[in-house]
């Protein structure tokens, strides 16, 4: 018997030989009727099966031919980054011992002192050198290099080393960790090859890419696959927006470009979801769209100068979303505006719905901090806020973020269920023992909860003994009379749940949508 081995992609239906290899029932009739005529027949019938089964080119079945001739034109503008960082070695310690312990210090000092003791100097400390490799990519052949942030980290000599081996020191021009990106700058005696940054607006999920780096250390290495996924969160930070890759990326591919298949680079590849530390097809890259404005100024300023609206804002879930009218979930809800930022002199209140910013929809809470992000400082926006069930147009010159003002984003909240009784809650007036016993901030008014149904939705929300409940409804209450009037009010109005603006004791405020059912 002679079997035929393809690829399972390669394989076509024959109706010579059957499953088992001997020639069909029809065949076997045929050659007995027509003697040798039915040989050739046979002979011809084989030749014609053979030439059927013929591979098809390999490219057929991985992707498109074209992203041999892509690595052919950029991969000299793919690097390798080495960076050596100098770290203090603990001087009781010996040099192979890696683990740290809280007893670092306390072991140090009795050594040191052990020495002194003994007629000998202190020791100076120990340093060691650690290395990283990363990949880059140049984008100006005088030498401008990119990578991530985390590639280079506080790294003290950073050396970029091309695909024809050459090596040239770099100098830090700027890095922002909250994107994870970085800016190099090289001094090459001649113009470097670089490659350009497309439009990774325009990447369709199920478009080819090409990725290339240096995994483990093998430099120059090239992988390919599609788009799986855009707009992800990965929870690494305020401004996730990643593409999602099924190109192998591996340690050592950070930093490195993602490209089209015109060449140009949609994104940068910075994250794996491995339980291994190895690539199974799930792969990050920041996009480029969001990507360069950050880049931008690194090169121009040496860091980034975002934009600040000044408010804390929360998810919309569809418990909220019902209480204030919206129809469906969407945009941020406003659940505290800065005293000093922009949006409190322009108008924008506690209890909006920021549904626009700058022309652009806000389909989620977690959009608005990249948007305004993304705005020039001094900038004048048009904001488009739902109050009382009405759009409403503001007008706001945004200010510039700093390091302390970075907006809290509230955690989402679970969804809703049927409470046992109404809200799962004890209230009690704010009076000064109950203000002493949860230590509660003089300047928060209200009902203070002194008790949560564990089987209730108020208990899932988080809600506990000592928080206080400001309004219902965007109305303040001061007792729990207030609560149980305007909950009938609520019902009677045929809502279903009822919206709750909550502080804790430490004055942090957040909204709070309860089923009243």
């Amino acid at each position: 018997m002679m079997n035929m081995f393809l690829p399972r992609h390669e394989r076509h239906d024959a109706s010579i030989p059957t499953t088992d290899g001997h020639p069909s029932a029809t065949s076997i009739s045929q050659r007995r009727s027509a003697g040798g005529a039915a040989l050739s027949s046979l002979g011809l019938a084989l030749a014609l099966t053979l030439t059927a089964a013929a591979p098809t080119p390999v490219h057929a079945a991985r992707g498109p031919g074209e992203i041999a001739d892509v690595a052919d034109q950029v991969v000299d503008a793919v690097v390798n980054i080495s960076a050596t960082t100098t770290e203090q070695v603990r001087n009781f310690r010996t040099p192979g011992d890696s683990q740290n312990t809280p007893f670092d210090d306390l072991f140090d000092d009795f050594f040191n002192r052990k020495r002194q003791g003994q007629g000998d100097a202190p020791q100076p400390p120990r340093m060691r050198k650690s290395n990283s490799l990363g990949s880059g990519f140049v984008v100006d052949p005088s030498g401008v290099v990119i990578t991530n942030n985390h590639v280079v980290g506080e790294a003290t000599d950073i050396e970029v080393i091309f695909t024809d081996g050459s090596k040239l020191k770099a100098e830090v021009v700027g890095k922002d960790a909250k994107i994870d990106l970085a800016v190099l700058r090289v001094k090459p005696d001649k113009p470097l090859k670089a490659v350009k940054f497309g439009d990774s607006e325009k990447m369709r999920i199920g478009q080819w890419v090409m990725a290339v780096g240096n995994p483990f250390g093998l430099g120059g290495s090239v992988t390919a696959g599609i788009i799986s996924a855009r707009h992800r969160n990965i929870d690494s930070g305020s401004y996730d927006d990643y593409l999602q890759t099924d190109a192998a990326i591996n340690r050592g591919n950070s930093g490195g470009p993602l490209f089209n298949l015109e060449g140009e680079v949609i994104g940068i590849n910075t994250a794996i979801l491995s339980p291994t530390g190895g690539s199974i097809g799930i792969g990050f890259a920041i996009p480029s769209n969001l990507a360069r404005p950050v880049l931008d100024q690194l090169t121009q300023f040496g860091e980034v100068r975002r934009g600040w609206l000044g408010v804390q804002i929360q998810n919309v879930d569809e418990s909220i979303a019902e209480t204030l009218g919206l129809g469906k979930a969407r945009g941020a809800l406003v659940a505290g505006v800065d005293d000093r930022g922009p949006a409190k002199p322009a108008g924008i209140k506690k209890g909006d719905v920021i549904v626009k910013f700058n022309g652009d929809e806000v389909k989620e809470s977690r959009d608005l901090p990249r948007m305004v992000a993304a705005t020039p400082v001094g900038k004048a926006v048009e904001v488009v806020v739902i109050r009382d069930g009405k759009e409403t147009p503001v007008n706001v010159t945004l200010g510039r973020l700093q390091d302390e003002k970075v907006a809290a984003l509230t955690p989402p909240q679970n969804d809703t269920t049927a409470l046992k009784k109404a809200l799962g809650l004890d209230l009690s007036p704010l009076t000064d023992d109950l203000r002493r016993r949860y230590s509660i901030k003089d300047g928060v008014k209200g009902a203070v909860i002194t008790g949560v149904d564990p089987n209730s939705t108020a208990a899932d929300k988080r809600l506990q003994p000592g928080d206080v409940i400001v309004e219902i409804g965007q109305q303040p209450v001061s007792s729990p009379s207030d609560v149980a009037k305007l909950l009938d009010n609520l019902k009677k109005d045929g809502k279903k749940s009822a919206l709750l603006y909550v502080a804790n004791a430490q004055g942090d405020m957040r909204y709070v949508a309860l089923s009243m059912e």
